[in-house]
Order: structure tokens, then C-alpha cells, then sequence
């Protein structure tokens, strides 16, 4: 901090805060996604005083305004008297940064919260809709965009079947609602498949969502491993075409004719047909992940393989896009072009606009996230530390705030008589005493206790350093070295801000 309270940069000697260059990108927290993925959401929370240190709008006490000199002013003012430290229940929580997501993942959240909380402060479970159960642990959750496309199949399956089975009359309906929930079923266990080798490989699950076109399994860290990336998108396609087999086994064990085998045939074709499409060799299909890997085998890079998927993505959207509404002008997909009203002609370029709009905008995320993952080695706990003074807890701010000025540091650590830590004075809470009352006010009343999860390594970086901040939000954090010793502490707002502009820098 500098003598007009403004805050100096510095984590030892002098290392400027990375400018603000732009909001934060939806991914925050770093997800993986199989099958028709989509960004994971994490979430971001900035601190309410902004991108600067603790503010000192007159850090040197003068000499008329130091607690031990009487003060001319017309009314009494009362002798600072030492507080005892604060525990968790009196102490107000500060906000902190979430990540999230390659994939998710979604952040810029302003916070500047009141209450109370005891002890660290978990990251909410993400949510995605109407939660149906826990397979092995990882929740599933049903869009409400789910509910309309099982509207959109009960409606359509429905009139097939008015021509197939007419004595069915107005029950073909409640028949039809039955195949919308067995092939979402289907899909499910689709991600299934997914989720039980990302769990087999020791990677977290976030959760499934099924929503409108598919299904999602957010998967939050990226495999070791081209071999294990293929294996991880391959089990999906290949359990749905285990389970056209089933179908058609089953359809062959019935009369046809029937219900049941109407049902079985069209859960057979439509397994056939998710298969199919998420062989596709583009981003974010599971083809496109199984060609991402094989170009990562071969290049040994990664972000080689995700370029290339991702532009076959796009190649392919674009196809979709012209494809589907030609295909279906022609007999190609088995209806004749006399068959085909105005009606079906714009349903079927919707459809495909509808197609194409996903895996395009899949594709960009995919190379958003691979971008991210490349610079999250940059973010380190050391570089972004900011130098701290300690003090007793007894300590005036504005003695305090002088004291920071004087070593150049951005930060106040509360020690006790020992020199052990205890609390992170708030950089929010500086900001909010008028530059009147800081020599009245000891920096006790403005700390944030410190617990386990509020001490972070000197050595983090990355991704474990983005993992350490989400477990535990908060506005600061302490920075240890590896025997225990003080290095600095660490804003959560620096961090986020090196993020941005991390991933503002071109390739």
C-alpha cells in the first residue's frame, strides 16, 4: 500500500496484480465431458472491494489521531480495549472463487454476503433439474427441457402407431409416453457407461443430466491417458448397440403386429440410431473424443487432438445443417419426396438448425476448455501471493496499515503472542472503516478466523490450486511453506484475474 492507501503490488519484492482483461468464461471450475457434453458450470465469486489490495486511505496515522494522544473533538471517545479472537459462529463469511469447468462448466458472481457460518463453507452440489436418484454415487438429474421433448416423441410416435395399430384409438398415446421413457432410459444407461469407466479410471463424476437431445455425464478432470480417453468415449456407443441387440432379441421373441413388439422394434432402432451418431468423429460426440484421442496418441499433445476433433465438429455440424433437410427431400431415408408436405420440410430444417447448433457450439467449448487446461499450469499460489505483515490482534488498523505501508506488503496476518496465526484481516472490511475511525478500530474486528481449509501450500498450482480455493470460499487465503512459515496471502480475486487473463492470451 502506498501513503494515499492505495495498495502496492508485491509478493516479496514487487510483482504487479494481472490486469482485468475481461469477464471470466463460464468455466471456471475444469470439467470433462462425455458423450454430447457441454460446459460444466463453476462458478466464480468476486470480491466486493475489487481488483485492489486492502485500501488505506491514510495509512499514517497522524500524529493528533494515535490511540495513546487525546483527540480534540466535542464528544468522548472510548480507549480501544483488546478483544478476544473471534470464533467461526461471530465471523461473517466472505465469498470465494468457485472453478469449475472443462466443460462447466459457468462465473462472475458479485458477493458480498451477511450471516453467519460455521466452519468452512462446502461448494453447493450443481443442479440440473429434477433430481431422479444416485446411481454409484453421482446424481441424475432431469431437465425441464426433458419434459418437451417427451411430449415431441409421445406426439410423434403416437401417430405411428395410429397407423400401425389403429385399434388402438386414444391409448396409442399412453403407449407412446411409455417408449419416450424406455429410450431416455436407454440414454441413461448410455451415460452410465460413461460414468462407471470415469469412476473405474478415478475421475470424478459431477453428475448426469438428461435434457433435451440426449444426455450429459460431467465428468470434472481430464483422462491420463489417449488410451483411457478412447476407452472412456468408445463404452458409451458400444452399450447402446448392446442394447439394440437386446431389443431386437426381444422383438423376435414376440408376435409382430403387437405392442410389445412395435416397442421393442423402435427401442431397437433408436439405440442403433444414438450409436450411430455419437460414433460421429467430431467434437463433442463421442466419435470426436475417440479421434481426439488417437491424434493425441499419435502427436503426443493433447490439445493437437482437440483441435483437430473440434474442427470436424464444426465440418460436421455444417453438414448436418445441409444434409438432413436434402436426405429428407429424397427417398434416401425411406419416404418419398410426394410424401413430404411444407410442414415436414420446415420441422426437418429445424431439426437439423436444432442438430447442428449443439455440436458447433460443442466443438468451441472443447477447444475453449483445452485453451484452459494449457494455461492452468500458470496459475501458482507463489507468484500470485501478496506479502503480509503480522500483527497482534490488538493492533489499530491504521498502525497497522502503516506498518504494511512501510514493508511494502498488501496483506495482515492476526498472530497471537507466539507468532502463530489465527486470522486473515478482511480486505472487504478495511475498505468499509472511514480513515476517522481506523485508529480506533483493532484489526481483531475486521478478521476472518482461520481454518484448515483457509491454509494453502506456497507449491499449489493449477488445477490443485483451483481445487484447494472451491473446497473452501473465501475472499483470502493463507500461504505456507512447507514447514509451516508465513509466505503471504493469497486474494481470491488475484486468482481470478490471472485466469482471465490466462486465457485472454492468444495460442
Amino acid at each position: 500500500m502506498d501513503e494515499s492507501g492505495q495498495p502496492q503490488s508485491g509478493t516479496g519484492e514487487a510483482t504487479p496484480p494481472p490486469e482485468h482483461t475481461g469477464p471470466r468464461p463460464a468455466t471456471d471450475r475444469t470439467d470433462t465431458t462425455a458423450g454430447r457434453t457441454g460446459p460444466g458450470p463453476d462458478d466464480a465469486r468476486r470480491d466486493p472491494a475489487g481488483p485492489a489490495g486492502p485500501a488505506d486511505t491514510g495509512a499514517a496515522a497522524p500524529a493528533g489521531d494515535h490511540p495513546d494522544r487525546p483527540r480534540e473533538e466535542p464528544r468522548a471517545r472510548p480507549t480501544p480495549a483488546p478483544e478476544a479472537p473471534r470464533t467461526p459462529d461471530d465471523q461473517p463469511p466472505a465469498p470465494g472463487p468457485g472453478t469449475g469447468g472443462p466443460h462447466d462448466q459457468h462465473p462472475e458472481r458479485a458477493a458480498a454476503t451477511s450471516g453467519r457460518r460455521k466452519g468452512p463453507t462446502k461448494t453447493p452440489e450443481p443442479r440440473g433439474g429434477l433430481l431422479m436418484g444416485r446411481p454409484f454415487g453421482v446424481p441424475v438429474y432431469v431437465a425441464p427441457s426433458w419434459f418437451l421433448v417427451a411430449a415431441l416423441i409421445t406426439w410423434v410416435f403416437g401417430g405411428q402407431l395410429d397407423r400401425v395399430l389403429p385399434e388402438l384409438g386414444a391409448a396409442r398415446y399412453l403407449v407412446s409416453l411409455f417408449f419416450a421413457v424406455a429410450f431416455y432410459a436407454s440414454v441413461l444407461v448410455h451415460e452410465l457407461a460413461h460414468t462407471v469407466a470415469a469412476l473405474r479410471f478415478k475421475l470424478p463424476v459431477r453428475r448426469i443430466r438428461l435434457q433435451f437431445f440426449g444426455g450429459v455425464s460431467e465428468i470434472e478432470k481430464e483422462s491420463e491417458t489417449p488410451g483411457r480417453e478412447f476407452v472412456l468415449a468408445f463404452v458409451g456407443p458400444l452399450l447402446s448397440l448392446v442394447l439394440s441387440g437386446v431389443f431386437y432379441l426381444g422383438m423376435r421373441a414376440v408376435a409382430p403386429g403387437t405392442v410389445p413388439g412395435v416397442l421393442l422394434a423402435g427401442l431397437m432402432i433408436s439405440n442403433l440410431i444414438v450409436a450411430a451418431f455419437n460414433l460421429l468423429p467430431g467434437l463433442p460426440l463421442d466419435g470426436g473424443r475417440m479421434l481426439r484421442a488417437v491424434v493425441w496418441k499419435i502427436t503426443g499433445r493433447p490439445m493437437s487432438g482437440t483441435v483437430a476433433a473440434a474442427w470436424v465438429g464444426r465440418a460436421l455440424a455444417i453438414a448436418v445443417l445441409i444434409g438432413l433437410p436434402l436426405l429428407t427431400q429424397t427417398d434416401a431415408l425411406g419416404s418419398r419426396t410426394q410424401d413430404t408436405g411444407s410442414m415436414d420440410t420446415v420441422t426437418d430444417a429445424l431439426l437439423a438448425a436444432i442438430l447442428a447448433a449443439i455440436i458447433w457450439t460443442g466443438a468451441g467449448n472443447s477447444l475453449r476448455m483445452a485453451r484452459l487446461r494449457e494455461h492452468l499450469p500458470e496459475l501458482r499460489a507463489r507468484s500470485l501471493t501478496r506479502r503480509a505483515v503480522p500483527v497482534e490482534h490488538t493492533t489499530p488498523l491504521s498502525e497497522a496499515l502503516r506498518r504494511a505501508n512501510e514493508a511494502g506488503a498488501r496483506a495482515l496476518v492476526v498472530v497471537d503472542p507466539d507468532g502463530e496465526p489465527r486470522s486473515i484481516v478482511r480486505e472487504a472490511a478495511i475498505v468499509g472503516v472511514p480513515e476517522h475511525r481506523r485508529p480506533w478500530v483493532p484489526v481483531s474486528g475486521l478478521a476472518q478466523d482461520l481454518t484448515d481449509g483457509m491454509r494453502v501450500s506456497a507449491e499449489l498450482a493449477g488445477e490443485d490450486l483451483l481445487d484447494t480455493l472451491r473446497a473452501t470460499p473465501a475472499t483470502e487465503y493463507l500461504v505456507v511453506e512447507e514447514n509451516g512459515a508465513i509466505y503471504g496471502v493469497l486474494s481470491a480475486g488475484d486468482v481470478e484475474r490471472a485466469f482471465v487473463k490466462a486465457m485472454a492470451r492468444p495460442q
